[in-house]
């Protein structure tokens, strides 16, 4: 069994959803476990655990991980992937280093990888440089982050400033002769004491190349592109073992879902109900600032020919500096809605400019408090309300939103878009993984759409709103499909402000 730590809730949904891909039944748990934190059910293949830790103080955040890979190797994991953002957000104080320093002492790995690289979502690495799109990570809006600005691009670069361990760099020469190629060049790193391979990866073949290059060792560290790589890696090598043990009646072997293995259907598929979220009300918080969030927004408040637009209401700080009066009037807002007609929209979400005057308003970190909190309120009034799908976007929008809910454990379901997965919320003391789910006494499940700010195409939160049904084809959002996933490949435009930090 694979064990995720990933350093904040979206970020979580992405690897988990990168393990889902390759075939694995894969559930998560949001915020730090205890002694008191469900057991894993049996059958599940992943645990993910969504941590808070991106910007807290390092040392809090090296607590906050070791507890949670504690607890994840006492649940039989033997395998650990400390998750970080695809665009390497961090400080010269860290958290990635410190955080990976302590992991690769626990675990007693002489060497691991650094992949920040996710070509799915437009972030590429070559020559130890990590790209957004075209552009140098430092050239693009993330070097104006308000928390993690990353005015550098070289990963290798960034990683020495916050490890006194010895880094080196594999170059996509290296990634380009194959898993054996860069096998080797790990072995002779390890043998050299060098604790950090920063690997290149271009596209999905070479993420497939290192996942198989590094399948048994004990940490990995990376993006969500890393992790569909591994996860691809050890499907292969149990689908292998699981030929050769049918070929001699051997009991079958557990780990990769088959046709009848919980997690899909008679036909391999998803389940409604169980991956893909059924019927009930639903309802859209958002708090994200990004270009595509923006974007996303103006869709769901824009009629489509024959259709109505979806209701909206503002959260003005400003007006309101209260999070309990803020949460009041949204609430009774909704309770004025028509029952029957589109999903409500309740946002913070603003442009740069009138964000920048709420900020120097209120003060930023006051600002993002008030909001916070007030989503987190908002977010709790709605399910006693009988919200049963919760659509949800930005980074500390979903976490304030998972806390106020008091949700610990989740399945995830199928992808609403690329990286942006349905969770299905478990009942407190069921067991991660378990099959029920919160339900409000009639057996309808409590779902949740955790997005990123600039994750999904402008129309995924019509779709997440509007049916319970998974994208239609060639409506994905994939670079397949629409050739637009979201990114600031495509955008250019990265999530740097938000109202709620994203």
């Amino acid at each position: 069994m694979i064990g995720a730590i990933a350093d904040d809730f979206t970020g979580a949904t992405d690897v988990a959803v990168a393990f889902r891909r390759a075939g694995l039944r894969v559930a998560v748990h949001f915020g730090v476990p205890s002694a008191a934190s469900a057991a894993v059910e049996a059958g599940v293949d992943a645990v993910v655990v969504a941590l808070k830790s991106r910007t807290i103080e390092p040392t809090e955040a090296v607590e906050q991980s070791l507890q949670a890979a504690r607890w994840l190797q006492d649940q039989g994991v033997r395998q650990l992937y400390f998750k970080y953002c695809s665009t390497f957000d961090s400080t010269v104080r860290g958290n990635i280093g410190p955080v990976a320093d302590a992991l690769l002492e626990l675990t007693g790995a002489a060497t691991t990888v650094v992949v920040p690289a996710s070509p799915a979502h437009g972030r590429t690495q070559y020559l130890g440089n990590l790209f957004v799109g075209d552009v140098p990570l430092a050239e693009s809006p993330m070097r104006h982050h308000p928390l993690t600005p990353m005015t550098d691009s070289n990963v290798q670069r960034l990683l020495q400033g916050q490890t006194t361990h010895p880094t080196a760099l594999l170059t996509r020469s290296v990634v380009a002769r194959g898993a054996a190629a860069v096998r080797q060049s790990l072995q002779a790193a390890a043998a050299a004491g060098t604790a950090y391979v920063v690997v290149d990866a271009l596209d999905e073949q070479d993420l497939l190349t290192i996942g198989q290059a590094c399948v048994d060792l004990p940490l990995l560290t990376g993006a969500a592109g890393l992790a569909g790589g591994l996860g691809a890696a050890l499907a292969q090598r149990e689908r292998a073992v699981s030929q050769r043990a049918a070929v001699t009646a051997s009991p079958p072997v557990e780990g990769v879902l088959s046709a009848d293995a919980p997690g899909a259907d008679a036909t391999g598929g998803d389940v409604p109900g169980r991956d893909v979220p059924g019927g009930g009300p639903a309802a859209v918080l958002a708090g994200s600032c990004s270009a595509r969030t923006l974007e996303q927004l103006t869709a769901l408040r824009t009629a489509a020919p024959g259709s109505s637009a979806h209701p909206a209401h503002f959260l003005d700080a400003v007006q309101t500096p209260d999070a309990a009066a803020l949460a009041e009037r949204a609430l009774s807002w909704y309770e004025q809605q028509d029952p029957a007609g589109p999903a409500p929209l309740i946002y913070s979400s603003q442009p740069p400019e009138q964000l920048r005057a709420a900020q120097q308003a209120l003060g930023v970190e006051r600002a993002s408090l008030i909001l916070e909190e007030a989503t987190g309120l908002i977010a709790r009034g709605l399910a006693e309300r009988g919200v049963r799908r919760l659509v949800v976007a930005g980074g500390e929008t979903s976490g304030a939103v998972v806390t106020a809910l008091s949700v610990s454990d989740g399945l995830i379901g199928v992808e609403a878009a690329p990286g942006v997965p349905w969770i299905r919320t478990a009942r407190a003391g069921t067991g991660l993984g378990a099959p029920q789910g919160v339900d409000d006494g009639n057996g309808r499940h409590l779902w949740l759409l955790l997005k990123s700010g600039n994750f999904g195409d402008p129309q995924l939160l019509v779709r997440a709103a509007d049916t319970a049904s998974p994208a239609s084809s060639g409506d994905t959002g994939s670079p397949t499909s629409s050739g637009d996933t979201g990114s600031p490949a495509s955008s250019g435009d990265a999530a740097v402000e938000t109202a709620v930090p994203a």
